[in-house]
């Protein structure tokens, strides 16, 4: 856990100074990148300040949180400095720049802001462990955000009243690289016909990232350890000795890898990796190891040669996971629990042979264990079976029989004593001490009500039998229960498909389970199916808080729906960084390097939830603007909405680009470095990442096409003589 937050401290700094980074090579003068990148330490210190009054801890997730904020506390104040540049060069006093800078953009920065932190509003309703995760989240960048957004329109307007930031009088970056840019915009928007190419390619283009690429989920990333936890099953009947010996054997195996050189893995020279520390612990039952490899990236081995070595003595059963610093360390996110129960142990024990049998064939060398550990009825017992007529007529009932009986052998529960703060079980026993065998057990004397003493024999039936060593009972019925952990390259979902379809289906069609038996599942399966629904019902939730939110700040209904058309292709750009970060990990592997796969879990959709609340801020800075200037033309002096879109987009090309590249380098650390915890957040941030790439572009490409189709249309109506629409609340300069 230390070395996870540690990696996310490092991976913030490196964050903040790629962000500052990029911004002076826009700006080209530190004095004004001075001013930009102030809000860094702010919006930082305001974050921590928001988890401390909320109640959080500082954490994995609340420090990504706060790193992931940290490109984005600069798009603020990049919208304001550039504003203020403009102003600049078009000949205002630097008091005047800042003051008239600011107002042509503070409706702006204001809908960006709010809709980013109002995104998160539905978060609070989510129950599920993931909720308690997003919340963390959700408060860091909330916060964060907002100090930007009071930075942005105090700080920055106010330090760029009193500083010369050297930027007057050079070009407002006409170079080669934007003009091509521009030309190509240009072209894309110059006619019907382009516009209509623009727009289906691009729809058509995300639709198919969305259906194709989109993986199937997981519940909560494992946080893992590159820790073993592989513990043997024995069957009924063992002892401690035996246990023991068998232990001993197991440990001494292991040991000389101890210390050993990970080379010799590598070169197959042994078939065991090094391994860093062994903890055992045997008991009866069986025995666990605890083990840790000296490389991490050897944990699966080490997992396998620990399984391998259980399997070589018979009717032992193997387990081995994962450790995890979110979940109990037996796969608990990764965990499908089978709940097989039934009329009578026989036939549920048989169902549970069969349905384990057949979870290990068609999943691929599976991780399984079942509760109780044997599913064969073989354990030795003594059954005492009362004769219920004789008890009757001799007075004694059925809690007498089996306290009598237990008092004689294993001995019977009578109270607690408590001495201090000890507290001390008392028990009664027979004159034999427990140490009555099945020949003298029939003769052990009972005391019935009459005052009679009879043989136990007299009043019961005592056999020897096999049964089940424990029972196990879910809502009062008798339960074995399946924990399957799916191969790595299985994700939870795609598991618990297979599962149905291919485990209990098939059984089911083939026999094998008959109709007296019932198998639910559970595990982190049932609480991955509670969390898509609680986010499948909140995401439209946070849909309808964004919309509304930009009705209210451009009080128009058209407007907002077309800056929200860019969230979906957003959301297609993420889910394609995903695929692409899953490529590269599988390129790795291939050349024979540590490997990663990012899983789609709970934590990374929450990326979606982040985008919502981010791509729309370059789509309004864009639309805002066109409707500015459509504004601003009356009379000869009218503006069309093919020159009102070119004029947004050739002014706010610079910010966009400047406020993508500075988040986009905020987060490429949390993606890009590998290090502990970063399954936690990786996720998340490469989602987000290529989210706000693909939707800059679309921005850039889509966007001013529909624009121009829905401004050209309004113009139409509106010479046609429609009523006209109500105007966009915001400031002309």
């Amino acid at each position: 856990v230390e070395a996870s937050v540690r990696n996310v401290w490092i991976n913030l700094s490196l964050g903040a100074l790629f962000a500052t980074l990029v911004m002076f090579l826009f700006l080209k003068s530190a004095r004004a990148t001075a001013v930009g990148v102030i809000g860094i330490p702010i919006c930082t210190i305001a974050a921590f300040i928001g988890l401390l009054a909320a109640g959080r801890t500082i954490n994995v997730i609340s420090l990504a949180g706060v790193a992931f904020a940290i490109g984005m506390t600069l798009d603020n104040s990049i919208v304001v400095i550039e504003s203020i540049e403009l102003k600049r060069r078009q000949g205002l006093d630097r008091f005047r720049a800042a003051v008239e800078g600011v107002r042509s953009v503070w409706s702006a920065v204001l809908a960006s802001t709010l809709t980013t932190i109002l995104v998160f509003l539905p978060v609070l309703f989510i129950v599920e462990e993931a909720g308690q995760l997003y919340s963390d989240v959700a408060v860091a960048i909330s916060a964060s955000i907002l100090a930007s957004m009071l930075v942005a329109i105090t700080l920055v307007p106010t330090a760029s009243a009193r500083l010369s930031f050297g930027t007057e009088n050079r070009s407002p970056g006409e170079g080669n690289g934007r003009r091509r840019v521009l030309k190509w915009i240009d072209w894309l928007i110059a006619t019907p016909g382009h516009r209509m190419m623009t727009i289906g390619v691009t729809v058509f283009a995300s639709a198919a990232v969305i259906l194709l690429l989109t993986p199937p989920a997981e519940y909560l990333p494992e946080g893992e350890e590159p820790k073993t936890f592989a513990s043997m099953s024995a069957p009924p009947g063992y002892n401690l000795e035996t246990m023991s010996a068998i232990g001993l054997e197991v440990r001494d195996h292991f040991l000389p890898f101890v210390g050993d050189d990970p080379q010799r893995f590598r070169s197959g020279e042994t078939d065991v990796p090094a391994i860093k520390y062994l903890n055992t612990r045997i008991s009866a039952g069986g025995m666990r190891i605890i083990s840790q490899p000296v490389d991490a990236g050897d944990i699966d081995a080490l997992m396998d040669a620990i399984t391998a070595r259980y399997r070589q003595y018979p009717g032992m059963r193997a387990f081995a996971a994962r450790g995890s610093i979110i979940s109990s360390n037996d796969g608990g996110t990764r965990s499908i629990n089978l709940d097989i129960s039934g009329p009578t142990l026989s036939v549920i024990y048989d169902a549970a042979l069969a349905t384990y049998r057949r979870a290990e064939e068609v999943l691929g060398n599976p991780r399984i264990q079942s509760s109780p550990n044997s599913l064969a009825l073989s354990q030795p017992l003594i059954e005492v079976r009362p004769d219920w007529a004789r008890a009757a007529e001799l007075g004694l009932s059925a809690t007498a029989v089996g306290y009598t009986v237990a008092a004689l052998t294993d001995g019977a529960f009578v109270d607690e004593y408590f001495e201090a703060d000890d507290k001390i079980d008392i028990y009664l026993y027979g004159t034999s001490g427990g140490r009555a065998d099945l020949d003298s057990l029939g003769g052990l004397p009972v005391y019935t009500p009459q005052g009679e003493i009879l043989p136990l024999n007299a009043i019961a039936t005592i056999s020897e039998t096999v049964d089940s060593n424990s029972i196990r009972r879910i809502n009062g019925q008798r339960t074995v229960t399946l924990n399957v952990i799916p191969p790595q390259t299985i994700p939870l979902e795609e598991g618990v498909e297979i599962i149905r379809r291919d485990v209990v289906d098939n059984l089911r069609q083939s026999g094998a389970l008959p109709a007296s038996i019932n198998i639910d599942i559970s595990g982190a399966s049932d609480q991955l199916d509670a969390t898509k629904s609680a986010l499948l019902v909140n995401y439209p939730v946070a849909l309808v808080i964004v919309f509304l939110l930009m009705v209210a700040i451009f009080r128009h209904w058209g407007y907002p729906l077309l800056i929200m058309t860019t969230i979906p292709l957003g959301i297609a750009g993420g889910i394609v960084g995903l695929a692409l970060l899953n490529g590269i990990g599988a390129v790795l592997t291939s050349f024979g390097l540590n490997g990663f796969h990012q899983s789609f879990d709970m934590i990374s959709m929450l990326g979606f939830l982040i985008l919502m609340g981010t791509v729309v801020n370059n789509p309004i800075l864009i639309v805002d603007r066109a409707i500015q200037r459509l504004a601003e033309g009356d009379g000869d002096n009218e503006v069309s909405p093919l020159d009102a879109v070119r004029d947004a987009v050739s002014s706010r090309l610079r910010p966009i680009a400047m406020s993508t590249l500075t988040t986009l380098c905020g987060l490429s650390p949390l993606v890009f470095i590998p290090g502990a915890g970063t399954e936690l957040y990786r996720g998340v941030g490469v989602i987000v990442l290529f989210g706000i790439l693909g939707a800059a572009v679309v921005s850039l490409t889509m966007l001013p096409a529909l624009t121009v189709a829905v401004l050209e249309w309004r113009v139409q109506r509106r010479k046609a003589g429609s009523k006209p629409e109500s105007g966009l609340l915001t400031t002309h300069p």
